[in-house]
């Protein structure tokens, strides 16, 4: 017969190896299939344009997943080049640009991809007469390298 402490431990139990599965499968904070309204984004301005953080979060497959959209003034670069682990991405969508790809300033436009390797210096820089506008998308996973601050 079934008591109802016994019932009680085994609700317990339960609650405590769901949550125990959750964290172990990294759901928590994880997030799925969504969508970014571009005229829901909020940006903030910096010192040379403006910034919206779209996501940065684990995945299903990635570490972290971290999107961006930079609008940079003209004749402004957002840093230095620089190499970092991480691969990342980035698609023009409005402005002209050069980026620093394989030792080699090469000049885009809009609609452009450029992909950034990992720990492979690179640079950007808005050479057009109004600001450049592009997302940039940063990933993560087991397989990326440790950490370099090398620039």
């Amino acid at each position: 017969m079934l008591t109802r402490r016994d019932a009680f431990i085994a609700l317990v139990t339960m609650g405590i190896t769901c949550c125990a599965m959750a964290v172990a499968d990294g759901h928590i904070g994880m997030i799925g299939s969504s969508t970014y309204d571009w005229n829901s984004m909020h940006f903030t301005k910096t010192r040379v344009g403006e910034v919206a953080q779209v996501i940065k979060a684990p995945t299903a497959t990635l570490e972290e997943l971290e999107v961006h959209v930079t609008k940079l003034n003209p004749g402004q670069s957002p840093h230095d080049p620089h190499r970092h682990p991480n691969e990342e991405m980035i698609i023009v969508r409005e402005g002209t640009i050069e980026t620093l790809s394989n030792g080699v300033w090469t000049r885009l436009g809009p609609g452009s991809i450029i992909l950034n390797g990992s720990n492979q210096l690179h640079g950007f820089r808005n050479v057009g007469t109004v600001p450049a506008v592009y997302h940039v998308i940063n990933w993560r996973t087991a397989a990326t390298p440790a950490s370099t601050t090398e620039r």
